[in-house]
């Protein structure tokens, strides 16, 4: 049943459909997030929650939109690790402030990292690789989607929890990396775990461990980075509802509250079990502290890492 319209002036709000922008390409794993609690944000609001895909500079293009649309509930983003904790470091000029620009709605979803070989690798676990790279550093390497992307940056951080050093091959892309690793051109590979579940279940690769606190329950039988010696690295990516700063604070009541139900809807979390994501759903103050702590998380290892994009 649809939530009864927050009175603002002479107007209820919602009265016309709201755009959800969803700041990378069409069929991705955000994508198919945002249109799951989209969908299901509608039925709540009474009116359509439509998704808008603005792709580009990793995401930073779109949230920039959302950060400069007017601030009356209507244009909401779908932000990520990428947008608003991982670009603030890698961007010197970003034309948005993560926390400034925007009013926190409800942290949707986190989905693990996970750290993959090849079958064929002689590596059994995080603590093998460790000591291999630790005994010939700069002869092991591991492939990611590109310089300052989320599976470079896990590989900076275990070669920093780890005291090790292995090279970084960029991409364009994750396909190009996984055939790599797949072909033995490259030693490991970091990613999130729906990026590699479907190699792993046919047994093209090998998981050494997931970045999160739990054991993911598609792969029950990998230990988690503490589990496996490495209790420091921790890594994951998130999805979580922002809209402009300065929005009225009945209106983002109202927004959390539907995206809160989104999250409690039992279609919603069985698709996310699907798609290998945690559902969590928090308040707006709860995701604020939130992405405070992801922004800290993160600044040290883009630093370390030495990228940046102009």
């Amino acid at each position: 049943m649809p939530l009864c319209g927050t009175a603002l002036g002479d107007l209820r709000f919602p009265v016309r459909p709201i755009k959800m922008i969803v700041p990378f390409a069409a069929g991705g794993g955000t994508d198919i997030m945002a249109r799951l609690v989209a969908t299901s944000m509608g039925s709540t609001l009474g009116q359509p929650v439509i998704v808008d895909n603005r792709a580009g500079a990793a995401g930073s293009i779109g949230s920039d939109q959302v950060a400069k649309a007017a601030a009356d509930g209507y244009t909401i983003l779908m932000a990520t690790v990428s947008t608003h904790a991982i670009n603030p470091a890698l961007y010197p000029s970003l034309p948005y402030h993560p926390l400034r620009s925007f009013t926190p709605i409800c942290l949707l979803a986190r989905v693990g990292g996970i750290v993959a070989v090849n079958a064929r690798s002689p590596f059994m676990s995080l603590a093998d690789l460790a000591a291999a790279m630790r005994k010939s550093p700069g002869k092991y390497s591991f492939g990611s989607q590109g310089v300052g992307g989320f599976g470079h940056l896990m590989g900076e951080m275990f070669n920093s929890q780890a005291q090790v050093k292995s090279e970084h091959i960029p991409y364009k892309g994750a396909a190009p990396a996984l055939q790599d690793l797949m072909a033995g051109n490259i030693d490991v590979i970091y990613d999130t775990l729906p990026a590699l579940l479907p190699h792993l279940q046919s047994g093209a690769l090998r998981a050494l461990a997931v970045t999160t606190a739990e054991r993911a329950p598609s792969l029950s039988q990998v230990p988690t980075s503490a589990q496996a010696g490495f209790p420091a690295f921790l890594a994951s990516t998130w999805n979580a509802l922002l809209a402009p700063a300065n929005l009225p604070a009945e209106v983002q009541a109202q927004l959390t509250r539907a995206a809160l139900l989104a999250i409690q809807d039992p279609g919603v979390r069985a698709r996310m079990g699907d798609l290998s994501a945690d559902p969590v759903g928090s308040s707006a103050a709860e995701l604020s502290d939130f992405m405070r702590a992801e922004l800290q998380r993160w600044a040290p290892v883009v630093k370390a890492s030495g990228a940046r994009m102009e």
